[in-house]
This record gives structure tokens, C-alpha cells and sequence, in this order.
């Protein structure tokens, strides 16, 4: 089974003691964060191999960040430290049906500044699967980093990994977030988007009509859409399936899609999966099943990486 890569922010998010406006919150808890970061823990929580490029500032909450990322099994050896910047920061509120409201402290992260040429190609002999999101594909080095590994990856037979988790704060303005995230789609092999990001991205909130844009890029292979509680579809260029959500009370959908995500991609490690073409519809809803059962466990817990499961069930 070979390993699973994410390149990108590894980050703390402070989630808040109670609902409500950030400005109105009392306490908030630190918790391991990072969408990136996320899926690795995911995908090691599970019992796959993976491991995390990022770089931390030289301050406790990137101790804190190895740490937590070491516990549950997630190689950090690619983990970099600088002291040009800190470690960056997300403050989460949760309002009352569970969605997220963030203010990020990351002008910039130390996350922002890795360079391409920290980056080197015997990290990627064994990856199967490298996974990004579009966070850290703003006007920064951390941008070419991603361009060079996903080179290496490739040239190592990897597949590649694109959820575009779309953060506008984090972007100058909204045109610059979505020119990037078209530059690096048609680079992917799987794309996972939700139901909030599909029409900023494909210009359509028709799933159908999206489904063709997407696959207008030859590279992709497969899409996952996921609608939060009304549940996620995975597609194919011949296969279309749906799967409900589990009906549970959401305490804090943070991660909730880097679980899915995470969880969906283990599966396919574990299955040894090259060409999505070569998977059966059975083969395909089984794995849907579990990652929606995976994700419907991990918000019903506060924070991502502590709140994901150990085992898939259906």
C-alpha cells in the first residue's frame, strides 16, 4: 500500500467554546488544523502511510503541530521550520446549524513561505496518491512549491489529489482565488469539490453541466461532490453515484471534507487503485459509503484530526 503526500498549510484552528460571532466568543480550544494536514491525518488514522510537506514557524504551535501530526502517525520528517514567519492561525465560529465562520492570522504563515527548491524528489518513490487544496496557491513561494511536487509526484507515478476548499478571506479578492484554482484543476486527477464552491469554480451550480467542464480536462479521472447534509455524489466519465448523508446531530463540521476526502483516498491505496476507469459502480459506492459514514462520525466530535474514526464501517 503506498503512501499518501499533502503539500500545503498545517495550521492551528481555535475552535470556540460556544456558538456565535468570533467577537463574541469567550474561549476557544487549539486544535490541529490545516486542510492538508487534515487529510494526512485522515489517511493515518486509518492505518495508511503518509506523510505531510509543509513549514511551521519556530514557535509552540508548530511543536504543537509535529507533535499532534507524530501522534497519530503522519511522518513530519518533510516538515520545515523558519523563523521569517509564525505558524499560522484560524479562529473558527460555529453558528448554530454548524457552519464555519473563520478569521485567519497568516500575513504570512511560515506555511506561505516554503520554495520550490526545498523540495526534494526521493520523497515521492513510494506515493501513490498527492494530495492539495487551494489555500496555498496565492502570489507566494508556497505556489511553485506546489508546482514542483506535483512534477515529482507525477514523474513517480502518483496520482493527484485537488480539493479547492475555496477560503476567499485568504485571497485579494475573490477573481484571483478562482484564476488559480482553474490554473491547477485540469493538473488533477481527482477533484473534490462541494456544493458552496461548484458554481464559483465551474461556473454552473448544475451538477450535470459542471460534470462536463470538469472533464473537459483530460487528466481528471474522477470527482467527488459533496452537499454536506443532503449527502455526496461520486463521478466517473461513465458513472454517476449518489449516497444520503447519515442523519446525526453536527457539533462542529470543522474538517468534516478533508475526512471524506482523507478517508476515500485510503480506501483507494488500500485497493492499490491506478485508473478509475477499471473500478465497478459496487466498487465505487462502497467507498462512498464509507467516507460519508467516516465524515458523519468526525462532526459529531470537536476538531478534525482528533475527531476522526480509526476504522471504516458502512
Amino acid at each position: 500500500m503506498k503512501k499518501l503526500i499533502a503539500i500545503g498549510e498545517a495550521l492551528i484552528d481555535f475552535i470556540p467554546s460556544q456558538s456565535g460571532r468570533i467577537q463574541d466568543i469567550p474561549a476557544f480550544e487549539p486544535h490541529v488544523g490545516g486542510a492538508p494536514c487534515n487529510v494526512c491525518g485522515a489517511f493515518a488514522r486509518l492505518g495508511g502511510s503518509s506523510a505531510m510537506i509543509t513549514q511551521l514557524g519556530q514557535d509552540p504551535f508548530g511543536d504543537k503541530i509535529v507533535d499532534e501530526l507524530q501522534a497519530v502517525g503522519v511522518d513530519t520528517s518533510l516538515i520545515a521550520r523558519t523563523a521569517q514567519a509564525n505558524t499560522s492561525l484560524a479562529f473558527v465560529a460555529l453558528q448554530p446549524d454548524g457552519n464555519r465562520q473563520f478569521c485567519f492570522f497568516r500575513n504570512p504563515g511560515a506555511d506561505m513561505l516554503m520554495q520550490p527548491e526545498q523540495l526534494q524528489s526521493n520523497w515521492f518513490e513510494d506515493c501513490g496518491f498527492l494530495h492539495f487544496c487551494s489555500v496555498s496557491l496565492g502570489d507566494f513561494p508556497m505556489r511553485q512549491a506546489h508546482r514542483q511536487a506535483i512534477a515529482l509526484a507525477r514523474s513517480h507515478g502518483a496520482l493527484i489529489s485537488f480539493d479547492p476548499n475555496i477560503r476567499l478571506p485568504l485571497w485579494s479578492n475573490p477573481q484571483a482565488c478562482q484564476d488559480a484554482v482553474r490554473d491547477f484543476l485540469p493538473l488533477a486527477d481527482i477533484v473534490k469539490i462541494s456544493d458552496e464552491e461548484l458554481e464559483f469554480i465551474t461556473g454552473t451550480s448544475d451538477l450535470h453541466q459542471a460534470k462536463d467542464i470538469l472533464f473537459r480536462n483530460p487528466q481528471t479521472q474522477l470527482v467527488l461532490y459533496t452537499c454536506g447534509s443532503q449527502g455526496a455524489y461520486v463521478l466517473t466519465r461513465d458513472i454517476e453515484i449518489y449516497e444520503p448523508s447519515f442523519t446525526v446531530e453536527a457539533l462542529d463540521t470543522t474538517g468534516a471534507g478533508d475526512g471524506f476526502i482523507g478517508s476515500f483516498l485510503y480506501q483507494c491505496a488500500h485497493d492499490h487503485i491506478k485508473d478509475f476507469s477499471a473500478c465497478s459502480a459496487v466498487q465505487l459506492r462502497r467507498y462512498l459509503k464509507a467516507s460519508t459514514a467516516f465524515c458523519a462520525a468526525s462532526i459529531q466530535q470537536k476538531g478534525a484530526i482528533s475527531s476522526y474514526p480509526d476504522t471504516l464501517t458502512e
